[in-house]
């Protein structure tokens, strides 16, 4: 990972991008969101992330956060660990899963051409952390994830978008709690 992408300030609020291997578009089953909205809110609950901004892309993940206990890289390490293993497993056992023996042979693919991957490799490993110090960089990059599904004409208002803080922004909680919308004024 380049020395421009690290979490140099561990209590500082960060912007990070991470993709599938190879941009898969692996996010477009109602049960792979469930993982991501799901173990999201296990870190919020349980391993001191706060979160004040996400979207799920369908090869993608944006998120806005803090992480309480000072560990941002260690925070997410665990989040990318856990949530490519379950998604791997839930993937193997969907029986409507249509591309599951393609989807398999490329994390494996992908596996393979790291040495420190057993089998599988989900995600890409960098995760491109910026830190986010004043209001109006903060509120760029909110803008920034909440247009996401807009700019890939996935829907037309950003609040369309079910697995997006846009939806939260506009006091709609029902997919994944946030930690806060007031800070930006």
């Amino acid at each position: 990972m380049s020395r421009n992408y690290k979490f140099h300030n561990k209590s500082g609020l960060y912007f990070v991008s991470f993709a599938t291997v190879y941009w898969i578009d692996v996010f477009i089953r109602e049960k792979y969101f469930t993982v991501l909205a799901e173990s999201l809110d296990y870190c919020r609950q349980q391993k001191g992330m706060e979160l004040y901004g996400y979207c799920f892309m369908p090869s993608h993940v944006n998120l806005l956060f803090r992480a309480s206990e000072d560990n941002p890289s260690e925070l997410l390490r665990d989040f990318k660990g856990f949530t490519s293993r379950k998604l791997l497993k839930v993937i193997e056992e969907n029986q409507q899963e249509s591309r599951k023996e393609w989807l398999l042979w490329m994390f494996k693919k992908a596996g393979k051409e790291k040495g420190n991957v057993l089998k599988y490799q989900f995600w890409q490993h960098h995760n491109k952390p910026i830190e986010l110090w004043t209001p109006s960089v903060i509120k760029q990059k909110l803008d920034y994830i909440h247009n996401n599904p807009v700019e890939s004409g996935l829907v037309v208002n950003p609040e369309d978008w079910k697995y997006s803080s846009a939806r939260n922004y506009q006091d709609d909680h029902t997919v994944l709690e946030i930690d806060g919308t007031g800070f930006l004024g």
